[in-house]
């Protein structure tokens, strides 16, 4: 008997798969996009960019496979499928003509990061000051307490070489204020580390007109967060919290749910012990000077143990961390002075990075850069008094950061007031090589000296430490 051939399949051919999506973003150059660009990576879209200046950034974003563009052209649009910009980018730029015009989505910022921090257990670290190093220590904590996060952070995280880390959750976020759409964002838990002035003011699309709409995005924020652990020592918090469907608290104060107490400073950092609502959870350490640092230490150890983390292998790992890059990032020595390098651009940031100065013991000698003409023109008489407590400040001129002179501002603002108040060892410096000869001739063993700064000021801080640099660039 002869088998019959079965009869010829009439079941349609599969289909092939659907090539991923196409993103392309704006300013891949940036930190923030720049971390965007990884984490849509590693899930498997495909990623181009562009962005005015190429730089060492992105030319490491091109040797992970992710292609960027000098530039910026209409061209850059064909094929894509999404288009991200910031609010910042006007809505006249030739780009973003170019995408409406073809039907490509344009999706904000805020919108990517939305649907990141909603995809599952997430974290959004918000405030003024602080976010870069409290996300970095959050998903360094949680790494060591066992936890996979994923991160996106303002800086790059010398434990993970990136600004991203790609891991199964939760997903730790910093979130920045100066984008009008980060209120409306949702995350399962808000870390909110303070709240002041900064990004306040002018015609910027950046910035708030006032502190009060500003802050009523923070109470949105933190209102849709699931809940949210705020800092107890910064007055005005908690009631900006209080939409919030649960509350925690971190801090030195009485009465924190999480409390940092027999704080142990030194010359490298501080020791603490680490409460939760009275009882003791254990030791640890921040090696990093400063009570700031204790603060945003604290809170991701608060975080880890919400989110069930071991606190001691959590505390180990915290107590290795040296900071994201320009956050008191070590750069190496000058005639056996310690060169340090801090983003400290507001009057907070800069008395904290003074007083973290001061706990080393040595002479602090601060070369010290203004940013913005509009943010002197608000500031200027706390920046004096926030430099008040350095030995030495030699104040450059202000960083523009593509904004024009506004007249009457300029960096003497700052050192006059300074040299009224009585301080002998202030004066402007405006010749940067006569800057780096100066202290070249003049540092010792027991200087510590510290550019500060928002702009430029990190390459002095390259240039003074020479051979012996011990960190990456800015």
């Amino acid at each position: 008997m002869t088998d019959t051939p079965p009869p010829p399949s009439t079941a349609p051919a599969p289909e092939p798969p659907s090539p991923p999506p196409h993103y392309h973003l704006m300013g891949i150059g940036g930190i923030g996009v720049s971390a965007f660009a990884r984490l849509l990576a590693a899930r498997g879209v495909r990623v181009s960019g562009c962005d005015a200046q190429l730089s060492e950034l992105t030319e490491q974003l091109g040797r992970e496979g992710i292609t960027v563009c000098a530039g910026h052209d209409a061209s850059h649009v064909a094929g894509v499928d999404v288009l991200i910009a910031s609010e910042a980018v006007p809505k006249s730029h030739p780009e973003l003509a170019a995408a409406r015009e073809a039907g490509v989505e344009v999706r904000p910022r805020m919108a990517l990061l939305d649907e990141l921090l909603r995809a599952g257990p997430s974290v959004g670290v918000i405030g003024t000051h602080g976010k870069t190093t409290t996300t970095s220590m959050i998903a360094v904590a949680m790494q060591g307490a066992g936890l996979d996060p994923a991160a996106f952070v303002g800086g790059i995280v010398p434990e993970f070489g990136s600004n991203a880390r790609v891991g199964h959750g939760p997903f730790v976020a910093e979130v920045d204020e100066s984008d009008r759409g980060f209120g409306e964002l949702r995350c399962e838990t808000a870390v909110f580390t303070n709240a002041e002035d900064d990004h306040v003011g002018g015609n910027q699309a950046t910035y708030w007109e006032t502190v009060e709409e500003q802050h009523a995005a923070f109470a949105r924020f933190v209102g849709h967060a699931g809940r949210v652990l705020y800092c107890a020592d910064w007055a005005g918090l908690e009631a900006l919290c209080a939409g919030a469907s649960e509350r925690l608290s971190y801090g030195l104060s009485e009465g924190a749910d999480y409390r940092a107490v027999n704080l142990q400073p030194d010359a490298e950092g501080t020791s603490f012990t680490v409460e939760r609502r009275g009882e003791t959870l254990g030791e640890a350490r921040v090696s990093l000077p400063g009570t700031h640092n204790v603060l945003n230490a604290l809170a991701s150890l608060a975080v880890t143990d919400l989110y069930g983390g071991e606190f001691r292998a959590a505390a180990d790992a915290l107590s290795t961390f040296r900071g994201p890059g320009r956050r008191w990032q070590r750069i190496g020595e000058l005639n056996g002075a310690l060169v340090i390098d801090d983003y400290a651009h507001n009057a907070t940031k800069v008395a904290a990075a003074v007083q973290a100065a001061r706990q080393t013991g040595r002479r602090v000698r601060v070369i010290f850069q203004p940013h913005r003409y509009l943010r002197t023109q608000q500031s200027w008489p706390r920046l004096a008094d926030a430099l008040m407590d350095a030995d030495e400040v030699l104040v450059l001129d202000i960083a523009a950061a593509s904004e024009p002179p506004i007249p009457g501002i300029h960096a003497t603002l700052v050192s006059g007031r300074m040299a009224e108040r009585g301080h002998a060892g202030v004066r402007y410096a405006p010749d940067r090589a006569e800057v780096v000869r100066y202290l070249r001739e003049t540092a010792t063993p027991a200087d510590v000296i510290v550019t500060m700064g928002a702009g430029d000021v990190w390459k002095l801080s390259r240039e003074l430490a020479g051979d012996s640099v011990a960190g990456s660039g800015a």
